[in-house]
């Protein structure tokens, strides 16, 4: 009787310590040798921190695919081809210890800058000519910020339903030699499964969690997916799952109050300032997050930025005093059928300097100076207001200033309007050159008209940022 419960504890001592390799991992995050304390690890479920040996100790979910950290400020993780290696996928065969090797950042990461690019959408090898050209305009603009910290913001739609590209796109933005933190688009997911779950395999063997965080000098980055799969077809919808929310809430839980909080994501959480009542429709829950409300809450303690895609033309919106959303215009501009998007903004990208908790921000047109910030248009250009003059800002906010000139004199601001911009309606309205009979351009909120007063009059446009930043123009017939 002795020997047999004697058996039976030893393999009850086997169950449970396989359970313990199997339910929870362990290692350690140093930097040079030096054990690094109160870095958050993470499996996407639960979140630690390390103790003052470094050491953490975590355990994971049955569908954790990986353990990762939130590299902390003033470190550094290994980049290869440009894709940041803060993560581990977790076997499963064997206990193992998930150590992390961090490098201190050379530079002063209290002022650091990143780019904030999206809907690359690459669909052909043809189209990654035009790409290298917008990444080649990038590296330029970039050698401005060689003091700097510089890393770039992926908002998803890398491909266009074609993961057999990500190996070229991969190489072709590891030329800009700068990290590249990614989020998954509804572009970018594996399609005809049965459920949401299957839908992001692929995205994760390239790059890694489709949602993570890190720091930089005295700000908190972000990055989550909001495209749900519905599991039908190509069909998806703007949803924040309870699995993200909640560890999101956790991952905050270590951010304090006030910080300067930046948070990237695919599909815009809204299209506009107020939230609207909900209409239980396709373009309703696939261009916009249907649980915003809940994304919003937990952001409302800090002062927050939300950088978006997925529309194919730029918007600022202010929800709040602290909290700002950033809807970045395609970098394929019309999917690599012209150079400008839907609302008429080039294809670009937005560039974002961060001093200490400020940030400022700007929208870089591929191809074109810093400065170009707008464009104006004659009368006659318009079909809504054909007697006018027109001009599209096309990374307006609402303490933007738009003003105009007729013969040196200023006329004052020019009237704000809602309209279809004519460049782009042109452009659109051209379907052999478009391809895709579906394409058509959208109305923008960022357009002003005024009325000349004499027909051949001066006419000068100037524009004023947030910033205090002046553009000025003078219109040729």
């Amino acid at each position: 009787m002795k020997i047999h419960c004697l058996f039976f504890l030893l393999l009850l001592g086997i169950s449970l310590n396989i359970a313990a390799q199997v339910n929870a991992v362990a290692g350690k995050v140093l930097s040079h040798g030096e054990t690094l304390q109160g870095v958050v690890v993470t499996d996407g479920h639960h979140c630690v921190l390390t103790d003052n040996s470094g050491y953490y100790q975590l355990p994971i979910a049955e569908d954790s695919r990986f353990v990762y950290i939130s590299s902390p400020s003033g470190y550094l993780v290994d980049t290869q081809n440009g894709i940041p290696r803060f993560y581990k996928e977790i076997d499963r065969a064997e206990k193992q210890s998930y150590n992390f090797e961090l490098y201190p950042d050379s530079k002063d990461e209290t002022n650091h800058v990143f780019i904030a690019q999206a809907d690359v959408q690459l669909t052909s090898k043809e189209e990654l000519g035009t790409y290298r050209s917008v990444l080649k305009d990038c590296r330029e603009l970039l050698d401005n910020y060689s003091g700097c910290d510089v890393f770039g913001l992926d908002c998803g739609d890398i491909v266009g339903d074609t993961p057999a590209l990500y190996p070229d796109y991969i190489k072709a933005s590891a030329t800009l030699n700068i990290p590249i933190y990614r989020a998954i688009g509804n572009h970018d997911m594996n399609y005809y499964g049965r459920s949401f779950e299957t839908s992001y395999k692929t995205f994760e063997h390239y790059f890694g969690p489709t949602y993570y965080s890190f720091n930089k000098g005295q700000a908190h980055y972000i990055v989550i997916n909001n495209n749900f799969y519905i599991g039908r077809d190509y069909f998806y919808m703007g949803y924040v799952d309870e699995k993200i929310l909640s560890w999101l809430e956790e991952d905050l839980s270590y951010v304090p109050k006030g910080t300067l909080v930046f948070l990237a994501m695919h599909i815009p959480s809204r299209l506009q300032d107020k939230q609207e009542s909900f209409q239980y429709n396709y373009s309703m829950i696939a261009d916009q997050t249907v649980n915003a409300e809940a994304l919003h809450a937990l952001l409302k303690p800090y002062v927050a930025h939300i950088i978006s895609g997925h529309m194919h033309y730029n918007l600022n919106l202010n929800y709040s005093d602290s909290l700002m959303e950033h809807n970045t215009a395609a970098v394929c501009g019309t999917w690599w059928r012209a150079e400008v998007c839907l609302d008429g903004t080039p294809r670009g990208y937005g560039v974002y300097e961060i001093t200490g908790n400020k940030v400022k921000w700007y929208y870089k047109s591929a191809g074109f100076p810093k400065g170009d910030q707008f464009r104006a248009y004659m009368p006659g250009s318009s079909d809504e207001y054909p007697n006018d003059i027109i001009v599209n800002v096309w990374n307006w906010d609402k303490q933007w200033k738009v003003e105009w000139l007729e013969d040196g004199k200023l006329m004052g601001e020019m009237i704000h309007y809602t309209g279809f911009d004519p460049y782009a309606k042109k452009l659109c309205a051209d379907k052999k050159k478009m391809v895709y009979d579906w394409i058509s351009p959208v109305p923008t909120t960022h357009l002003f008209h005024a009325t000349p007063q004499k027909a051949n009059a001066r006419i000068e446009i100037r524009v004023t940022d947030r910033f205090g930043h002046v553009y000025n123009e003078m219109l040729t017939r």
